[in-house]
């Protein structure tokens, strides 16, 4: 019952249809109560259907409170083997980044209903469910593994991006201070001016009007076009050397299972697993076995006795001569 707890519950290794149900209920669930705390902020909308809103509400916490403890309970049957501990294992789990998210959407219901306090405040932390939705979207599982992999190089691109804010804050700071000191009164005041100018977005509540400060303001708007994208540039790199490590993960694969030319049951099932773990498209994972295909049809070969076609260098090689061994290797089944 765990192990079925925990692959119903773990979107992409469980194609059955009831998982489907399962997945597509939830992720409904989580937009409906994203909808909801957006409505909830309108006070009109909100006197209206108060009753149903928190009828809702109580549905859906009581959906994911069952949701939440099946996960930590189902969690040890995870191939992760810092999972695998009974109560080790489930205190990291609890401690994932997700894992949290679903705590702390789930606190301010049970601590204002245990203690009495209204934490209706706390009702926009609601929002924070719509993460929830990336367990069901395999894209933007890749994209926070860029974030994690590239993360000390975006880090020291924004560290950077920041002193550079900083000391021209500063600098600009001095400048215009004494022609305008409303709004440059301060270090912190000129943070603003520096922000929005190295953004590009110029929202022109501040501008600089002496030579000095005009000066460093035309100096750091040209040097913030290349750092404010250098961000942006190591996540399309890391994002598509990503793409490209998990369609050669599925090629070599392909090109494993078609060593004998034919693929069995077993091997198209455990290209289908590969295919949901790696997230890919059905048209990407054809596309990639069509091209497995084409590398055999380039090293094939037609029997001279009988026709049939053959592979060459195979894994398990076929003796056409009697002479056992190192023969090339006859493919029964092709194409």
């Amino acid at each position: 019952m765990r192990k079925t707890a925990y692959l119903l519950l773990d979107a992409g290794h469980n194609d059955t249809p009831f998982a489907h149900i399962v997945d597509i209920f939830l992720i409904v669930l989580i937009s409906l109560n994203v909808t909801a705390v957006v409505f909830e902020s309108m006070p009109e909308v909100y006197a209206a259907y108060a009753p149903y809103f928190d009828a809702f509400e109580f549905f859906s916490v009581g959906v994911f409170t069952i949701e939440y403890l099946l996960r930590v309970w189902s969690i040890v049957e995870s191939d992760n083997p810092r999972y695998k501990s009974p109560v080790k294992g489930r205190f990291r789990f609890m401690l994932s980044p997700l894992a949290l998210i679903d705590l702390i959407v789930l606190l301010p219901f049970y601590l204002g209903s245990l203690i009495g306090v209204d934490l209706r405040m706390l009702r926009a932390l609601r929002l924070l469910r719509a993460f929830r939705l990336t367990r069901y979207a395999s894209s933007m599982n890749l994209l926070l593994q860029v974030v994690r992999d590239e993360g000390p190089v975006i880090a020291a691109a924004l560290f950077v991006l920041l002193m550079m804010i900083v000391v021209a804050a500063s600098i600009t700071y001095l400048a215009e201070h004494a022609a305008q000191p409303e709004a440059f009164a301060s270090i912190p005041h000129a943070l603003w001016w520096a922000v929005v100018t190295v953004t590009t977005i110029g929202y022109g509540d501040a501008v600089t009007q002496t030579l000095v400060g005009r000066i460093c303001a035309a100096i750091i708007g040209v040097i913030s076009v290349g750092m404010v994208a250098l961000p942006a540039g190591i996540m399309a790199s890391g994002f598509n050397e990503a793409l490209h490590k998990r369609r050669q993960k599925f090629e070599n694969l392909v090109d494993e299972v078609l060593e004998d030319g034919v693929i069995d049951a077993d091997e198209h099932e455990e290209l289908r697993a590969m295919r949901d773990e790696l997230g890919l498209t059905d048209s990407e994972a054809a596309k990639l076995l069509k091209a497995g295909y084409r590398k055999i049809t380039h090293r094939t070969i037609e029997c001279p006795e009988c026709g049939t076609k053959i592979i060459l260098g195979g894994a398990h090689e076929h003796d056409t001569d009697g002479g056992g061994g190192s023969g090339p290797k006859r493919l029964s089944k092709f194409g």
